[in-house]
């Protein structure tokens, strides 16, 4: 996706001109999200568009609040206590979201989710509404619709897992009233997700390897569509859907886990990444501070950044809950090599805690920049272990739904999976593979969340940087913006945080 976010803050410009332009007496036309009608004519308008749809992702993985804000919720990962950011661990945000906010910290915060998710889901209805009406090769605009469908769903996707019930919006906004919409239930939210994953599907976008880098594919629609059904507890569709992209045949597992997450080996990682947010740093391009926050502190590691600040760190409970022959825990460490080659002791990794454990899925040891790692969103493994959970929900146990974990098992290099667990130990099984497979990448909180998981492990999840963590039911969903419900008279808070 190294070209796809290029246009953006362009056309983000062309978006909100009238903002600038409203009183003044010039004779100009004003495009707008309000008023696009002089748009979207020809080929170069669609793509543009399109461009600008993507811009709501480019936000989201900027801050990054597309991992972060579950990343530094759970049992796995934790921020330095940093003010604005330890709010998210210690459950203190309030609806206003006012610590971020006063720390200049609202990009790592639930409210960006919320801003930058809508932002796109308006930039992508007028694709929809607006693009079959241009003048351009057929086959290319279908793809073009297509790929404002899938945005769609992934941005009411964030917004659903992350804020329950929400508005659906699915018409460009012709007017302010157009913009004030009330929340729908939950499966009104799904019933909208999988149609655009449908109607995305339908619209012919082509498979991998045949994608431009970053740009959706049908395993990918196919992919998050299997995931936002696991989330809507439709085991039927998740298993379905999961069954399609392993059954394709177009993605494959990287023979070495590490790989995936190798600067070197970014390409090659695409046969499992079935979608990620890719960073492009060259301006007004994209980026993320994950490089920066998962090194020690001082930029003290050139094998994990030129630039580092030691403001991301695993729990050592986490690291000692993976057996010693999984592959994947050496994507943790619990000492570092210095400038100097010197080992430096986790006693030492940082004057924070002597259990620091350094998270190593977002090293960058070559640019000075420090941005370019990929963050992966869709990844083969998900699928597999979708599969495992989807079809233990319907049948229990069966040899069906241990071969995909066993699958995912067999490259971490481990055992299969005990035989013979009832269907509640397989799936927590499967919960926990799940935990050791996408650490750090934005994924744990949610499953916590979905399962109700949170309310017992959370409490345990502790350390001497965090050593009383209080959680409760209203943390499930995280309060809606009193800034949206503020501008919105439709819109109400979620009900425990009234």
């Amino acid at each position: 996706m190294k070209k796809i976010f290029k246009n953006t803050v362009s056309m983000t410009g062309v978006f909100c001109a009238s903002l600038l332009l409203n009183s003044c007496a010039l004779e100009e036309t004003i495009y707008s999200s309000i008023y696009t009608e002089a748009f979207y004519k020809t080929a170069a308008d669609a793509e543009k568009g399109l461009i600008a749809a993507y811009g709501g992702l480019a936000s989201l993985g900027g801050g990054p609040a597309l991992t972060i804000i579950g990343d530094f919720s759970d049992d796995q990962t934790y921020p330095r206590g940093v003010v604005g950011r330890n709010t998210l661990t210690q459950f203190t945000y309030d609806v206003n979201y006012t610590t971020q906010k006063s720390n200049s910290r609202i990009n790592e915060s639930p409210q960006w989710i919320w801003t930058a998710s809508y932002a796109g889901i308006e930039k992508a209805n007028w694709v929809i509404a607006k693009v079959p009406e241009a003048v351009m090769d057929e086959t290319r605009k279908k793809q073009i619709v297509g790929e404002a469908y899938f945005l769609r769903a992934f941005y009411h996707f964030m917004l659903a897992k992350n804020f329950g019930e929400i508005p659906v919006k699915i018409t460009p906004s012709y007017s302010e009233a157009d913009a004030i919409t009330a929340k729908s239930p939950k499966a009104d939210v799904y019933k909208q997700i999988y149609a655009d994953l449908d109607q995305a599907v339908a619209a012919g976008l082509v498979s991998f390897p045949t994608i431009d880098k970053g740009r959706p594919s049908k395993e990918a629609a196919n992919a998050l569509y299997a995931k936002a059904a696991l989330y809507n507890e439709d085991w039927a569709k998740a298993l379905e859907k999961a069954k399609e992209v392993i059954n394709s045949g177009k993605h494959s597992l990287m023979a070495e886990v590490l790989d995936v997450y190798k600067n070197d080996k970014e390409d090659a990682a695409r046969a499992e990444n079935i979608w990620a947010y890719e960073v492009d740093p060259v301006s007004p391009g994209t980026s993320h501070q994950l490089v920066g926050l998962c090194g020690p502190p001082g930029s003290a590691a050139p094998a994990y950044a030129r630039t580092s600040f030691g403001s991301m760190f695993a729990y050592q409970a986490f690291f000692n809950s993976f057996d010693p022959k999984d592959k994947r825990r050496q994507l943790l460490d619990t000492n570092y090599v210095d400038k100097a080659g010197k080992v430096v002791p986790q006693r030492s990794i940082t004057p924070i805690t002597t259990e620091g454990v350094l998270i190593k899925k977002y090293q960058d040891p070559n640019s000075t920049i420090g941005l370019i790692p990929n963050v992966p969103i869709l990844r083969l493994p998900d699928v597999y272990l979708i599969a495992a959970e989807a079809e233990a929900r319907l049948n229990g146990a069966t040899a069906v739904a241990y071969g995909f974990i066993n699958t995912v098992r067999k490259r971490a290099g481990l055992a299969d999976l005990t035989a013979g667990l009832t269907k509640d130990a397989f799936v927590d099984a499967v919960i926990q593979e799940r935990a050791w497979e996408f650490f750090a990448e934005g994924d744990r909180w949610y499953d916590l969340t979905r399962t109700g998981k949170f309310l017992t492990v959370i409490p345990k999840a502790v350390n001497n940087v965090y050593p009383v963590r209080t959680v409760s039911a209203k943390n499930k969903y995280f309060p809606i913006p009193q800034d949206e419900i503020n501008a919105n008279p439709k819109l109400v808070q979620n009900p425990d945080w009234k």
